[in-house]
């Protein structure tokens, strides 16, 4: 099992960085060519979300991802350490496996832009897992592979 790391500092300059390495792990991890695009946009919104998270809560930790090549799946974790943000977003967008609390009064306008960000993420991406937590979110997602071939 591959594992790529990234962390960088909530700027949003710093989501094309992470599309663009997801996206070249993504092929190398043998992820069809098709789906790129997917994964490309995907990742966009996941980090853009975290990164309006880390801004608007004032939290100056770096934003983490995680790519992880497995035998037959490609799978990308999406961090932030905002303590239960997105959760109330995550259940109103339909996000199978929203998880944890968070006190209503946490959310505000961004809220809707949060839930549509995540609306987005589950209309590109099948397999979708949001978690929230004391310690932050994760937005988990992964997309099958096929074996690359190597020609002698």
């Amino acid at each position: 099992m591959a594992t790529v790391e990234l962390r960088f500092s909530a700027q949003p300059e710093h989501v094309r960085t992470a599309r663009l390495v997801a996206a070249a792990v993504a092929r190398r991890a043998g992820v069809d060519e098709a789906v790129l695009d997917e994964v490309r946009l995907a990742v966009g919104e996941a980090c853009s979300r975290a990164v309006g998270l880390h801004r608007s809560n004032g939290v100056t930790t770096p934003v983490r991802v995680v790519l992880t090549e497995e035998e037959k799946t490609f799978s990308i974790e999406v961090g932030d350490e905002v303590p239960g943000a997105g959760v109330a977003a995550a259940d109103a967008a339909g996000v199978p496996g929203a998880r944890g609390e968070a006190p209503a009064e946490e959310f505000d306008d961004a809220d809707g832009e949060d839930e549509m960000g995540l609306a987005v993420i589950r209309g590109l991406v099948d397999d979708v897992e949001v978690r929230a937590g004391e310690e932050g979110g994760v937005i988990r997602m992964s997309w099958p592979t096929t074996p690359v071939i190597e020609l002698p």
